[in-house]
């Protein structure tokens, strides 16, 4: 989730160097990689997502991979054109990395192999194969399914091995650690769905900008703040750990990861050293100069790997991310180009630029919709998050006081009035340690209170039907039902969570 950026340029902040300018994407790798190894065991500490404990999301992918399995079956069936091709597939090449062949899925029965980059959880998966279950009543598809989960953490990809949802879909389900923008172990064409979720916000991304005839890359240098300073005794072994991202070595020294401060310099981009580099040339014309972009190279990288493995009649690639289209926005020159979250980089993804890529890539039926608009699709009516809902209260609190807790508490005791999930699962929601301790008291009895079946994370999707039928406790709060139908009714905002997706057949 994108948040706001704080950064701090003070040269009396910057005592101690802990490492030397390189492009930022150089290092967004180093520290993700280290948020993760050092933090991924307690993320929702730092940030959720649409995925992280929500159900609507996955939903609406399952209800969409239906649909779709079932028109081209029957495309099939009626004498469509002959777009396929006989092919091999590898059906569960896994831990092993061996690669294993298979049938033609275009065959009856053949097996359906579905990706998932950046499994985070587990839960988008779990619940995507409950939905594709209960929607496949003849079981045409479903047994033919075999979800491979994709994550370069081994962190991560243990946390979805432990998701207790997974345990009735074992034998549909394969996990493996990789980064997924190269999976050399599955072969051209075998691949049917490929889904992430704020994947590419995570993956390495350059800013840019045009000087001229020129191209310059933004370089960045950590520092460690002078505050923490004196808790490190010994600085040598702590700078030599962070250069190699020795973990073991990094957990025997205070959290760090908040309390960096970058420095930032601007270098020339030489030669191809750039991927894409004539598509980004041409798109950064299309802006002012001295505009800062991202330039999302992750991204695009796994775009020429979806194309390479979806088969010709696939369903397809879909991406959710924050980002923009809008070309406007991205030649502000005021816009933020990344958050920090925990330490994490977290960039904004420009999807103008990514549709440029994909068409250079020869994917040229992109379609970029407002993720609120593919799920609200899905159930036949307006949608809005409960970020949405929250933000469209007259008085909001500072969102860093428990007062905005206490808010987002009884709004999701409001809505739990009309709110029905299939899943029952207690919120998790720590209270924050400055609050009143009356305050604290009552909240905590809210929480024991609230149903598992209701609404199960603040940023869960909510129906339009379910918060008019939750209005009169809403407008308790000091909602004005007036700006909620508004807010429900909005366009996308100018950065808003965005899907991008693409069909080789179409």
């Amino acid at each position: 989730m994108m948040g706001t950026v704080s950064s701090q340029q003070d040269p009396d902040l910057l005592p101690q160097l802990i490492g030397d300018f390189s492009p930022v994407d150089v290092w967004q790798a180093h520290i993700n990689e280290l948020f993760y190894a050092l933090r991924g065991h307690r993320i929702r500490d730092y940030y959720q997502t649409f995925a992280t404990a929500d159900y609507r999301l996955a939903y609406a992918l399952a209800d969409d991979y239906y649909r779709r399995l079932s028109e081209r079956e029957k495309r099939r069936a009626s004498g469509g054109p002959p777009e396929l091709r006989s092919q091999s597939r590898s059906e569960t090449a896994g831990e092993e990395g061996k690669e294993q062949r298979a049938e033609d899925p275009s065959t009856a029965g053949g097996p359906l192999t579905v990706m998932e980059w950046g499994c985070g959880n587990g839960n988008l998966a779990v619940c995507f194969l409950d939905r594709l279950r209960a929607l496949d009543k003849d079981k045409r598809f479903y047994p033919r399914v075999q979800m491979v989960l994709v994550d370069r953490s081994e962190t991560m990809l243990a946390q979805a091995r432990q998701h207790p949802g997974l345990d009735q879909h074992k034998e549909r389900v394969t996990f493996v650690c990789a980064d997924a923008q190269d999976l050399p172990m599955y072969a051209d064409g075998t691949v049917d769905r490929i889904f992430c979720n704020e994947l590419w916000s995570e993956l390495p991304t350059k800013l840019l900008l045009r000087r001229g005839a020129d191209i310059l890359e933004e370089y960045v240098r950590p520092n460690l703040s002078e505050k923490r300073l004196a808790e490190f005794s010994d600085w040598s072994g702590f700078v030599n750990a962070f250069t190699q991202k020795d973990e073991e070595a990094l957990r025997r020294f205070p959290e760090f990861l908040d309390d960096l401060i970058w420095e930032r310099e601007y270098h020339k981009v030489e030669g191809k050293a750039l991927p894409f580099r004539k598509t980004i040339t041409e798109f950064l014309k299309t802006l002012d100069e001295e505009v800062l972009v991202p330039v999302n190279l992750g991204a695009a990288a796994t775009l020429k790997e979806a194309k390479r493995l979806l088969t010709p009649d696939a369903v397809g690639f879909s991406a959710f991310d924050a980002g923009t289209a809008d070309q406007q926005v991205l030649n502000d020159p005021e816009k933020p180009c990344y958050s920090v979250q925990g330490g994490q980089f977290s960039f904004i993804v420009n999807f103008a630029l990514l549709r440029r890529i994909a068409e250079h890539l020869g994917l040229d039926a992109v379609t970029i919709e407002a993720q609120k608009e593919f799920v609200g699709r899905s159930l036949g009516t307006n949608v809005m998050s409960l970020m949405d809902l929250l933000a469209s209260h007259p008085r909001i609190p500072n969102p860093d006081s428990w007062e905005a807790d206490a808010l987002i508490i009884e709004t999701i005791r409001a809505l739990n009035e009309a709110y029905r999930s299939p899943y029952h699962r207690k919120l998790d929601f720590p209270l924050r340690s400055d609050m009143p301790a009356e305050e604290r008291e009552r909240l905590a009895h809210i929480l024991e209170s609230l149903k598992p079946d209701g609404v199960p994370d603040t940023v869960a999707y909510v129906t339009e039907s379910e918060v008019r039928e939750a209005q009169r406790a809403l407008e308790d709060l000091g909602y004005d039902p007036d700006f909620v139908l508004a807010a429900l009714q909005a366009p996308p905002q100018p950065v808003d969570y965005t899907h991008f997706s693409f069909s080789p057949a179409t």
